[in-house]
Formats: C-alpha cells, sequence, structure tokens
C-alpha cells in the first residue's frame, strides 16, 4: 500500500471527526448514565413483629427473645462444665506412652539418633541422649537396622537396643 499525501489528510480528518463527535457526547449528552439492569423496588411497608417472626421461621430461621437465649446460653456452659467434670474424673495417673519404628542407617551419628529420639518424645533431649553414649564410648558402635522403642523404656534399654 501506497501512502499519498491525500490518504493521510483523509485519515487525519476521519480522527478530527470522530473526536469531535465523541467530545460533543460527552459535552452536551446526559449529566449521569442510565443503568440498564432491572432495578426491584423493594415494599417499605411495616411489618408487626409476629408477621416478622412467620417470615424468617418460613425461610428457616430459628427466632428467641433475648431471656430465651440467655437460658440457653446458661444451659450449654453448665453441660460444657458437667463434662469437663467428667473427664476429670475419667483422667487417672496412667501415663502416655510413645511407640517409634527408628530406623539407622549407616552414616547417622549417635547425634542424629538422639535428635530422632527426642521428635519422636520417646526421650526428653537429644543431647543428653548423645552425652550418655559418648560417657559410655558407644558413640561409634551405632548399629544399623530398623528398632522398635517406646518412651517407657530407660536411656540402658534404648541404649542396648540400638547400639553393638
Amino acid at each position: 500500500m501506497r501512502v499519498t499525501p491525500n490518504s493521510l489528510r483523509s485519515f487525519a480528518a476521519g480522527l478530527l471527526i470522530a473526536t469531535t463527535s465523541i467530545g460533543a457526547v460527552y459535552m452536551f449528552g446526559p449529566s449521569e448514565a442510565e443503568s440498564t439492569a432491572k432495578v426491584e423496588t423493594f415494599k417499605t411497608e411495616k411489618l408487626s413483629e409476629e408477621e416478622m417472626v412467620k417470615q424468617l421461621t418460613s425461610n428457616g430461621f430459628v427466632i428467641h427473645t433475648e431471656a430465651e437465649w440467655n437460658k440457653q446460653l446458661t444451659a450449654m456452659n453448665e453441660n460444657q462444665e458437667e463434662k469437663a467434670e467428667d473427664k476429670k474424673e475419667e483422667k487417672t495417673d496412667d501415663k502416655v506412652v510413645y511407640k517409634t519404628i527408628l530406623t539407622v542407617s549407616t552414616g547417622m551419628t549417635s547425634i542424629d539418633v538422639g535428635n530422632a529420639l527426642e521428635n519422636a518424645n520417646i526421650i526428653k533431649d537429644g543431647l543428653d541422649f548423645y552425652k550418655e553414649v559418648e560417657k559410655r564410648g558407644l558413640e561409634n558402635d551405632l548399629r544399623p537396622g530398623t528398632f522398635e522403642v517406646e518412651s517407657g523404656m530407660t536411656t540402658d534399654e534404648i541404649i542396648s537396643t540400638i547400639f553393638k
């Protein structure tokens, strides 16, 4: 396509006419846009208390007076307190015992084992476990394998299970 001075003038004139038309509509058009959506008007009639309750209950709502609501809250709190007391009575001095399957692989250290046992809630402190193993001179006698240990075991039992 070849651009000539006449085609450029025609294009410029078209832009000028379009801009002028849009400006005229903007300046002299309506000041507020009208919505094309249908707007529903709501009735502003006053409903009686009975009519409101009837309408709400027909839509699945439950209506209570403040006194009824407070009565229900009180009953619920009493019920929760009774359940809490029952749980306290049911609790005895049973100790929770954690069990885990510990997999010791080649290259693990006794520090790694202590941390794994601590994370599994078998022992309280992994560093103390490592120090005990080191005190016994067993840090290099770690036996690779899979071992079942539980929190009810003593440190001696755990060490004798995992170390040679």
